[in-house]
């Protein structure tokens, strides 16, 4: 069963998954992700464990900051970025998974919150795919990200 919980830091040690090459063109390894909230003092950006059977198997940050209006003018969406599964346990539909329940989870835990908003790199075609299904839409909106032109997606809550 999948299941999602706010990043503690006892969860580093499912979390230490090295990501290839090609994945490391289109999001941030944990440790990276971690970095760059700390660096922004942590303000709106919170960081959360995806739990395979009680295991941490992967990771996202919720990023309430400004940067989600380059996507949309809605001040109370949230912007989903860094999100990785252990290349381990890929294929094995944990991100869809996960990308279902983080509506569920973000309801339950920011009430103010009614879309989320995330983008991603049209060369990425199988994460697209899995945004697509787990109900996210494509308007046709994109911008260029740091490594290349990226579809920009949302999801109404």
């Amino acid at each position: 069963m999948v299941r999602l919980k706010f990043f503690n830091p006892d969860d580093l040690f499912g979390l230490n998954y090295v990501l290839d090459d090609n994945q490391q063109l289109f999001t941030a390894s944990v440790e990276k992700a971690l970095e760059n909230i700390k660096e922004r003092k942590g303000k709106n950006a919170f960081p959360v464990t995806i739990l395979k059977d009680e295991n941490p198997v992967g990771f996202f940050v919720l990023d309430f900051g400004e940067d989600k209006l380059e996507m949309t003018d809605n001040e109370n969406a949230v912007l989903i970025r860094s999100l990785s599964v252990n290349p381990d346990m890929q294929g094995k539909g944990i991100g869809k998974a996960a990308m279902i329940k983080v509506d569920d989870f973000v309801k339950e835990n920011f009430r103010h919150c009614n879309e989320i908003v995330l983008a991603v790199n049209q060369k990425n075609e199988s994460a697209y795919h899995i945004y697509i299904q787990a109900g996210y839409s494509y308007d046709g909106k994109t911008r260029i990200g740091r490594s290349g032109p990226q579809y920009l997606m949302h999801k109404k809550l």
